[in-house]
């Protein structure tokens, strides 16, 4: 399996960004797709996450209202919406994918793939 994460940049507060992460290597069914970050002072973060096939989605509370995460299953692509970006935001995102859905989604050690990460850059 693997994650190729794009999308990130330098912006300012108040701009928005969309982040993709393209998978590939197997069919995803049952999967869960995710996001989180991570700063050089911080453990990483969940960010967000939602099932491969749809539906149910999580966000952290930093970023609930602001981000949207949202998937493309033919194109085997999952993406992160973020708006209205605070200072706040500033990391490197990685997206994730996880096998097992009734895990602990919000506990990295949970996800079994992971994407190289993006650089998020929020200027106040």
């Amino acid at each position: 399996v693997q994650l190729q994460a794009s999308g990130g940049g330098l912006v300012q507060a108040g701009d928005s960004l969309r982040l993709s992460c393209a998978a590939s290597g197997r069919t995803f069914s049952g999967y869960v797709m995710g996001w989180f970050r991570q700063t050089p002072r911080k453990e990483r973060e969940f960010v967000a996450a939602m099932p491969w096939g749809g539906g149910y989605t999580d966000y952290a509370d930093s970023v609930q209202g602001r981000f949207t995460i949202s998937g493309d299953r033919a194109k085997s692509t999952f993406y992160l919406q973020m708006n209205n970006l605070e200072p706040e935001d500033t990391a490197v995102y990685y997206c994730a994918l996880n096998s097992y859905s009734d895990s602990d989604w919000a506990a990295a050690a949970s996800w079994d793939y992971w994407g190289q990460g993006t650089q998020v850059t929020v200027s106040s």
